[in-house]
């Protein structure tokens, strides 16, 4: 066992609580339903759980529009419940972080609507980012910044006599304007908000839009031929300005006031842990967030877009791994959220050799191959969780889940389609309902319908249908998770081979004395590769007497070693 920090090695798994387990059989998941299921993830053998929102909101958002920061919207649940989740999570001896999200509100956040009551230049309205409209009647919106979501990312308010009145700024949804971060009063609030929660025991926090929430002094036009997930953040007014760093040092010093108070849990290792949600290029500037002083983790979002493709995938692992020690951080790798198309999915598209694609898949468009999806994404999972530092699984990915590709467009709630007038459909594929049985109709998710659809094959890759199966994805996922384990890939040391094909990663784990732990190879070659002789760990997919066929990772300890 490592006597490093839980984080730097953790293996944290995310729970969309809408979609996880519905006991009150409305049709939406809730906390109850997340605590029943537990037992599923202490058994699958991860070392955390990552929540989703479950705060009060009016859900236009998927509940990262938050009304209230420190209360659970009824639909989930109470905040009795969140303590019964927290109290169990931590009996099965598994941490439990949560997300939080400093960028913006709701728009029925009590601040907003004392802003909107208030008018221009109050104290209320200084809480949020008020500007005047351009133009002679201020008819245009103050700069030229777009939405996440799509459309401007300005909206205009209407005045008590009926007149229009200054613009709100919303990087995502119209129902979420941004917090003002150079106004103390809010770096007070999220602050009493960590400490609400911290306070109820959580082991951790999730910072959604982390690198959003300062802006450039006077909020100059965009460039906008950039693309912030291409292009190096900081070049946009929007993201990755200076000013972030200054508050996630406030923070990382906020948490450490708490090591020590769950001793009697968690011993000596009783790290409070930040992780950041940060869409930033390049990896240099990435690594910026993660230094001593700032968060403990933040998100490889360029693990995840990279193609599938050797070369591709050794250079990421290469500059993730350099950035991150730079300055003496551990690196976090992931390959699926709520956010972005499954793996399972996208590696099953024709163009996955290329830059990944995050958007949602429709009806409309290309349809992935599920078995070429599914083979390389239990490879892909293979070769990430032999990978040193964190990881993150999405819930559903151990069973093998694809997207739903196929949502009609009545069903979607994903507030991206609407704002794109339809051309853009949105991220509810990868929010599809877990299924928990063969039968029923929500597939064991809860009493009744459940709020998205489920896809017929998601019948056949319920747990029951694969506990206990050899060759099935939940197995490979509780075998890869308990070596990885036994073995300490995650504090390991990684080594290239240097002989190997140049279509097939070939590394070498070393533990802390040098001592060879093991090696991993994934072939991404069209054609069958021969392996060294020596003891196989844990393969993605059978063997070919004795040669490694595409598509395929395998884990294996050299004879002697």
């Amino acid at each position: 066992m490592s006597n490093q920090p839980w984080w730097r090695h953790a293996v944290i798994y995310q729970v969309y609580p809408r979609s996880w387990a519905d006991a009150d059989g409305d049709g939406v998941g809730d906390l109850p339903g997340i605590t029943s299921r537990l037992e599923h993830l202490a058994d699958l053998g991860v070392d955390a759980l990552w929540l989703s929102p479950f705060y009060v909101s009016p859900q236009n958002d998927g509940g990262y529009d938050v009304a209230d920061f420190r209360d659970v919207d009824p639909l989930f649940g109470t905040l009795a419940d969140l303590d019964a989740l927290v109290a169990r999570a931590h009996d099965l001896r598994l941490r439990v972080v949560v997300d939080v999200v400093p960028n913006h509100t709701s728009s029925e956040h009590p601040w907003f609507r004392a802003a909107l009551a208030a008018g221009p230049g109050s104290p209320e309205r200084a809480r949020y980012v008020f500007r005047p409209g351009r133009g002679d009647d201020g008819s245009e919106p103050p700069n030229n910044w777009q939405s996440k979501f799509d459309g401007p990312a300005w909206t205009r308010t209407t005045d008590p006599d009926g007149s229009p009145g200054e613009w709100y700024l919303h990087l995502f949804d119209g129902s979420q304007p941004d917090l003002d971060w150079t106004n103390p009063e809010v770096h007070a609030e999220l602050e009493s908000v960590l400490r609400f929660w911290l306070d109820r025991g959580v082991d951790g926090f999730r910072i959604d839009v982390a690198h959003g929430l300062v802006k450039a002094d006077g909020l100059p036009d965009a460039d906008l031929s950039l693309d912030e997930t291409r292009d190096r953040s900081s070049l946009l007014p929007m993201w990755d300005q200076p000013g972030v760093h200054d508050v996630y040092r406030r923070w990382r010093a906020l948490v450490e006031e708490y090591r020590g108070t769950q001793t009697a849990l968690w011993g000596e290792d009783d790290d409070r842990m930040l992780c950041g949600e940060a869409w930033v290029q390049p990896a240099e500037a990435l690594a910026a967030y993660v230094r001593p002083d700032e968060l403990h983790q933040t998100f490889n979002f360029s693990f995840l877009m990279t193609p599938w493709r050797a070369d591709a995938l050794r250079a990421s692992v290469d500059d993730a791994l350099a950035s991150a020690g730079a300055v003496g951080a551990p690196q976090t790798w992931v390959l699926s959220n709520h956010d972005v198309v499954r793996h399972a999915t996208r590696l099953g598209r024709s163009d996955a050799t290329q830059v990944a694609e995050v958007e949602g898949i429709g009806p409309r468009d290309e349809q992935p191959d599920p078995v070429l999806g599914l083979r390389r994404a239990r490879a892909a999972t293979a070769l990430m969780l032999a990978l040193p530092g964190s990881a993150y699984l999405y819930q559903g990915e151990e069973l093998g889940l694809p997207d739903h590709t196929r949502l009609p467009d009545e069903v979607l709630q994903d507030p991206t389609f609407a704002r794109s007038g339809g051309t853009r459909h949105g991220r509810d594929g990868c929010r599809v309902p877990v299924p928990w049985a063969s039968d029923g109709p929500s597939l064991g998710f809860g009493p009744g319908e459940p709020w998205l659809p489920q896809p017929p094959g998601y019948a056949d890759l319920a747990p029951g249908r694969q506990r206990g199966v050899e060759g099935s994805t939940l197995e490979l996922y509780r075998r890869l998770l308990r070596v990885r384990r036994e073995l300490g890939l995650g504090t390991a040391t990684l080594t290239w081979l240097p002989d190997a094909p140049p279509d097939v990663l070939a590394l070498r784990l070393l533990d802390a004395d040098g001592t060879r732990v093991a090696e991993v190879r994934t072939n991404l070659s069209d054609a069958p590769v021969t392996l060294p002789a020596g003891e196989v760990l844990v393969a993605s997919g059978d063997l070919d007497d004795g040669r490694l066929p595409s598509d395929t990772t395998v884990w294996t300890r050299l004879t002697g070693s």
